[in-house]
C-alpha cells in the first residue's frame, strides 16, 4: 500500500487537484513494419474513458479510439477507413494488461494493493489473479497446512461475512493475521481422499469460510465440475448434506 507524503500546514487556500497526465511511451518495435511498427515506436499516451472508449495523445494530435466499433477520429481511420496506428496501439496495451478492456475498469487488489481490472459495474472487494481463487482450485490453509478445494467466492468481506453462529469471519482468532476487508471464499477440506472417487462421502463434508489470503494456491482446476457441484450439494435433484461450519 502506498501513502502520500505529509506536507506542512499552509494558510493559503488549497488548489484543486490536477489529474495526473500520463506520459507518452513507446513499445518494442523490432520485427514489425508499416502501421504495426508505427503503433509501437511512435510516442503515445493512452487513457481509458468511462464509456469504454480511449483517448490517445500523440505528438501530432489527440484522438478518440473505439475498439468495439473499430474506429478512431484520426484521418487515417475516419477518411481512409484504415486500421490506424492509434487503434492498433490501444489493442496492444489492452492485450499487454497496461489498460483495461472496454468492459472493464481499473481497481486495486484487496490483498496486495496491486492494480487489477474487473468488470466495469462489478461491486465489492477485488482480487488480482495472484490472490484470486476459482471454484475447483486446490489450495492449502496457511494455519492448518491442510488441503482444501474451493467451492465459491461468497462476494462478501471478512468483516461482513458471517458463519452459521452469526459471527463475522474476521473475528475468529485464526483469522487475526488476515485483512478484515478481504473477500471470503467457501471451501472444503479434502484431506487425502482423491476427488475423482468417493463423491458421496465427500459430499457430507462441512463447508468453511476463509479470508482470501489465508488460502495458498496449489493447483488450478483440480476438481472436476461434477465433483465440485456434488461437494456444494448443487447437483440437479440432489439434496445438500453439507453445512456451514465455523472457524477456530
Amino acid at each position: 500500500m502506498t501513502h502520500t507524503r505529509n506536507t506542512p500546514a499552509s494558510n493559503t487556500k488549497s488548489r484543486p487537484r490536477r489529474r495526473a497526465v500520463r506520459q507518452k511511451t513507446t513499445l518494442p518495435a523490432s520485427g514489425f513494419v508499416g502501421r504495426a511498427r508505427r503503433a509501437r515506436e511512435n510516442p503515445m499516451a493512452v487513457r481509458p474513458l468511462r464509456d469504454g472508449r480511449y483517448v490517445v495523445e500523440t505528438d501530432g494530435g489527440t484522438y478518440v479510439v473505439d475498439t468495439e466499433a473499430d474506429t478512431c477520429t484520426c484521418p487515417d481511420s475516419a477518411i481512409r477507413d484504415a486500421e490506424c496506428k492509434h487503434l492498433r496501439r490501444v489493442r496492444i496495451e489492452i492485450a499487454d494488461g497496461l489498460i483495461p478492456a472496454p468492459d472493464e475498469r481499473a481497481s486495486v487488489c484487496a490483498v496486495c494493493g496491486g492494480r487489477t481490472y474487473v468488470p466495469r459495474f462489478e461491486s465489492g472487494p477485488v482480487l488480482c489473479d495472484r490472490h484470486d481463487h476459482a471454484p475447483g482450485d486446490l489450495v492449502r490453509d496457511r494455519e492448518t497446512k491442510s488441503l482444501l478445494v474451493v467451492l465459491r467466492a461468497t462476494g462478501d468481506r471478512a468483516d461482513r461475512s458471517r458463519t452459521e453462529s452469526d459471527r463475522p469471519v474476521a473475528e475468529y482468532e485464526t483469522n487475526a493475521d488476515y485483512g478484515s476487508h478481504e473477500p471470503v471464499f467457501e471451501a472444503v477440506y479434502v484431506d487425502s481422499v482423491p476427488l475423482v472417487e468417493d463423491v458421496a462421502e465427500l459430499r457430507a463434508k462441512k463447508r468453511y469460510l476463509f479470508p482470501a489470503s489465508r488460502l495458498v494456491p496449489v493447483e488450478s482446476g483440480f476438481a472436476r465440475e461434477q465433483v465440485r457441484r456434488t461437494l456444494a450439494g448443487s447437483l440437479p435433484g440432489g439434496e445438500s448434506r453439507t453445512t456451514q461450519a465455523t472457524l477456530g
